[in-house]
């Protein structure tokens, strides 16, 4: 039995991601043959080449012309509009230069260089755009991959799959040719992060049709946390175009699966969700087996590689978090023997040369990770990694000179709040006072520390959300990347479990959401008003200001192998020293004068506005969606009657109305999209 184990788009394209290497490491140890695919990256390499993107943007001139020609505009026709334009100073400018962007985040010296770099990430998000553009409504990137039905139902799954929806479809052809001509009896795809959900989903629909005696499984953290809370019709629903799904921890219950399609069993007999068992004793597990895995494609100058010292949470108590393979809150925790650790770590830097290494965990105890760097240092290991931490106060002077000696180079931080009230709402355990020392000590050893922070927690006062800007304000110099998110309501945290305690007057799903992926909540007052929060989101944009951030998986976000490479290189300061990046179109575009039917510029902002009010009446007032609902509302909205005018378009620029336009109307601002150093702090 040969199995395939695929890990699906969209994601990070910077490095190997761990799950596909830890599966096949233990399918290899028990014999059994393995295609390792991460098509993740072969898919973006796909679609990342002149010849598609050239393709791509006479798709979007094909689609303007159709709406040019027409006498009105219906909302869903202005808002295709209003991409498309947008992205024609991306079309034009991202296919020629895309070989040489790709070439500089591999290239040993020039993606070092910040200009370089920096361009280099312009033409990649510029590219991106032109993908989403062509395909519009969709919103595709390295994170996300959203249209306005996305995973709603089965039915709207397999729409978002047809072959004209999905940019990924004509790899996904290759791809499914690639395996039959393989031999695999088996494919599992790992789903990791939300992003890749409708992206796998597709995927199955077309291994479906072109491989229909193969079994295809799925599994991960986003496929688990979504499944778990489904039954009856509804998961049956939701497994849809997979043979089977593993919720929980993989290895076990992949291999049973191996071993029963060998002997003629049908594993799904007893119904198609299998239920993965926890593996108790990290001990028994191999290394991850980068073999078969295009180590020397990944877009980055070096590699680095992941690695899992333990699993699960010690801590396990804090109130919003629900993350990973656990049914609510995080997983139990487990850890490999030290000694087993360093094995690992010197056998798979050896074998692939690799000096960089991202331990990819939950978190681990301060003597775990000091014992760790203690035995790096003693083998003489050549050997950085990063990691996230909790900020414990055993995090000492001590403690944080042996962690760099042995090879920490950056750690993010869980500080979460800086509100003493909120901490204790959160159950964090960690004073601020002790959570500042732990920066102060990391930074002063020569660590790169990274602070993740969110505020909006349920309570939270405009005054306690400032003392979370404050706190990062006041430990500007020893900090190297922050984030400051906003909370986010998930379905296993203990908040959603018991929302009473956390002053939530109720929590609710929508109609519709057959998947049940979102959840809404409302206070029983409402903390912070407008203006107040206004306030909060210009303190944090000022707070970004004085850092070069950008979006994941770019060098300024945290945890990213990106980053850690430019602190290797550059210096734990790297981010703050350079300041805010520049405007993201490509160097050099040239600006082009087009004649518009209708005034672009006017229907983007109304056509957006006008659903971002059709989303909040579905969602809050009607609690019901769905699209026959969203048609009813969208119809009803004004038809947008012809405006001409000629528009400049340049990549990385919204469309701006001509000098010579037939309105006389002139440039009454840059019309720069706004720069990611603010918006990357508030995702």
């Amino acid at each position: 039995m040969k199995t395939a184990l695929i890990y699906p788009p969209t994601c990070d394209p910077t490095a190997p991601y761990l799950s596909v290497p830890a599966l096949a490491a233990w399918l290899r140890k028990h014999g059994f043959e393995v295609l390792p695919v991460d098509a993740n990256l072969e898919a973006w390499e796909w679609l990342l080449r002149p010849a598609s993107l050239t393709a791509l943007a006479k798709r979007i001139e094909e689609r303007l012309a159709v709406l040019e020609r027409q006498p009105a505009l219906s909302h869903v026709e202005q808002l295709d509009y209003a991409a498309l334009w947008a992205a024609r100073g991306d079309a034009a400018a991202a296919p020629s230069a895309i070989e040489d962007a790709l070439a500089t985040l591999r290239d040993p010296e020039r993606f070092y260089d910040p200009d370089s770099y920096g361009a280099a990430v312009a033409v990649v998000e510029a590219a991106q755009r032109v993908v989403s553009a062509a395909h519009a409504p969709l919103v595709l990137d390295f994170v996300s991959y959203r249209t306005p039905f996305s995973l709603l139902s089965a039915e709207e799954i397999a729409r978002d799959a047809a072959p004209g929806r999905d940019p990924f479809h004509e790899y996904f052809e290759s791809l499914a040719k690639r395996l039959c001509e393989a031999g695999v009896g088996l494919v599992g795809v790992s789903v990791a992060f939300p992003g890749q959900i409708q992206p796998a989903y597709s995927l199955a629909h077309v291994l479906r049709e072109r491989l229909p005696g193969v079994h295809v499984t799925v599994g991960g953290p986003a496929l688990t946390q979504m499944l778990l809370r489904l039954t009856g019709d509804r998961l049956e629903r939701a497994i849809g175009p997979f043979s089977s799904a593993v919720v929980f921890e993989g290895e076990v219950a992949l291999l049973e699966l191996v071993r029963a399609l060998e002997r003629g069993d049908e594993p799904s007999r007893d119904g198609r969700l299998i239920r993965g068992r926890m593996t108790e004793d990290l001990g028994t597990l191999p290394p991850p087996d980068f073999d078969g895995m295009p180590l020397d494609r990944y877009l980055a100058p070096a590699l680095v590689l992941p690695y899992d010292p333990t699993r699960g949470c010690y801590w396990g108590t804090c109130t919003f978090c629900h993350y990973g393979l656990a049914e609510v809150g995080t997983a139990r925790y487990r850890q490999r023997p030290v000694a087993t650790v360093l094995d690992h770590l010197a056998g798979l830097s050896a074998k692939h040369g690799a000096k960089f290494i991202y331990l990819s965990q939950d978190v681990f105890p301060p003597k775990v990770a000091g014992d760790i760097a203690r035995g790096i240092a003693a083998r003489g290991l050549d050997l950085q990694w990063g990691t996230d931490m909790r900020p414990e106060p055993a995090l000492d002077p001590a403690l944080c000179d042996v962690l760099v000696r042995g090879g920490l180079l950056n750690t993010a931080l869980g500080v979460e709040s800086a509100a003493p009230r909120v901490l204790k709402l959160i159950d964090k355990g960690i004073a601020p006072d002790d959570v500042a020392r732990v920066v102060r000590n990391l930074a002063a050893a020569g660590a790169a520390v990274e602070a993740m922070c969110f505020t909006d927690f349920p309570t939270e006062s405009c005054t306690e959300a400032l003392e979370t800007v404050r706190f990062c304000t006041d430990l500007r110099d020893s900090l190297s990347l922050f984030i400051v998110g906003r909370f986010d309501l998930t379905h296993g945290s203990l908040v959603a479990q018991r929302p009473g305690e956390f002053g939530i007057r109720e929590v609710w799903q929508v109609e519709g959401d057959e998947l049940g992926t979102g959840l809404f909540f409302a206070e029983r007052r409402r903390a912070k008003n407008a203006a107040q929060q206004a306030r909060v989101d210009r303190a944090v944009a000022n707070l970004a200001s004085g850092w070069r951030l950008r979006r994941y998986p770019w060098a300024g976000a945290l945890s990213t192998a990106h980053t850690m490479l430019w602190y290797a290189r550059h210096g734990a300061d790297v981010f703050r020293t350079l300041g805010p990046a520049a405007a993201p179109g490509v160097p050099r575009a040239r600006p082009r004068t087009r004649n518009a039917r209708f005034n672009v510029a006017r229907l983007a902002r109304t056509s957006a506005a006008r659903e971002a009010a059709i989303w909040e009446r579905l969602v809050h007032t009607d609690r019901r969606v769905g699209r026959e609902a969203y048609v009813a509302l969208s119809e009803a909205a004004p038809r947008a009657k012809p405006a001409p005018g000629m528009y400049r378009v340049v990549s990385g620029s919204e469309p701006e109305p001509a000098a010579d336009s037939q309105t006389g109307a002139r440039r009454a601002h840059s019309g720069r999209r706004p720069s990611h150093a603010a918006n990357a702090t508030r995702p």
